[in-house]
């Protein structure tokens, strides 16, 4: 099976694509064109079709977090990834693309969450999930951590804690204890707890610092375990375009997946709901 290619190596292959030709089967009308199918062999996901005019036959599809328009030509045998204009200057394709789009995409994102490494903080079936990519060292994790705590002690909320090792030197060893204890979801919780109050000083102060080990003592070597389980959250990470922690996703009223980076600040409402 041939990996799939990054979402920008992706973006330039369709161009390169939109020129190839491939031999029309006799299946033609029950499959779809073979270059549709050589660009979900590299990765991308088509969800559906497309309203389209002038002869075009047009597709939905993304790649990670990117929606893609397909316009393949009469023949079959080219595609062209891009934006439709009418005689006007309309765009005929965004709305459509976005409407086809963000369901599919969003569960396909919101599965792969669910099936990375996470930490649970919080009731299983609370009425709202929310991952968060957190960096043991990371103070504004903590913050987060401490602010959602109304939240979380009422049973409406469960952050799920996608542990990443990314922010100082300690940090990939401090997130392999964590993944490495007997009960992850304990440890993490008495960390948080007991930098809390220490972050919070240093913040007002304006001073934001790595947190205090407190007990959290990186290993001497990181086990195999550990280093696969901390590259796959990392790689999920910077596949949904998340640069900085927390990273923060979860779910709109309307089933989409929103994300922030950083101290949510005023939005921590939004994000998990009424108090």
């Amino acid at each position: 099976m041939k990996s799939p290619l990054p979402a920008t190596r992706l973006r330039r292959g369709i161009a390169a694509l939109a020129l190839c030709t491939a031999v029309v089967t006799p299946a033609f009308a029950q499959q779809r064109p073979e270059p549709l199918q050589a660009l979900e062999a590299r990765g991308l996901t088509i969800v559906g079709t497309l309203p389209s005019q002038g002869g075009l036959t047009a597709y939905a599809g993304y790649t990670g977090r990117h929606p893609v328009a397909l316009y393949v030509t009469p023949d079959g045998k080219h595609v062209v990834a891009g934006t439709l204009f009418d005689a006007a200057g309309n765009d005929l394709t965004h709305a459509a693309l976005e409407k086809a789009v963000a369901g599919p995409m969003s569960d396909a994102l919101w599965h792969r969450l669910a099936a990375s490494t996470w930490i649970a903080d919080g009731r299983s079936g609370a009425a709202r999930v929310v991952y968060v990519f957190t960096d043991p060292n990371c103070p504004y994790c903590n913050k987060l951590w401490s602010d959602a705590r109304p939240w979380v002690t009422a049973g409406k909320v469960q952050l799920r804690h996608v542990i990443v090792g990314i922010l100082t030197p300690t940090s990939a060893g401090k997130a392999a204890a964590l993944l490495a204890s007997k009960d992850p979801s304990a440890t993490l919780a008495a960390y948080e707890s007991r930098n809390a109050t220490a972050t919070a000083r240093a913040l007002a102060a304006g001073h934001p610092r790595p947190l205090d080990d407190h007990g959290l003592q990186p290993p001497a070597t990181i086990a195999a375990a550990q280093q696969q389980e901390l590259a796959a959250n990392e790689h999920l990470m910077a596949s949904l375009g998340l640069e900085a922690t927390p990273g923060i996703v979860w779910r709109d009223a309307e089933g989409k997946l929103q994300m922030r980076e950083g101290e949510p600040g005023g939005s921590l409402d939004a994000i998990l709901g009424p108090r």
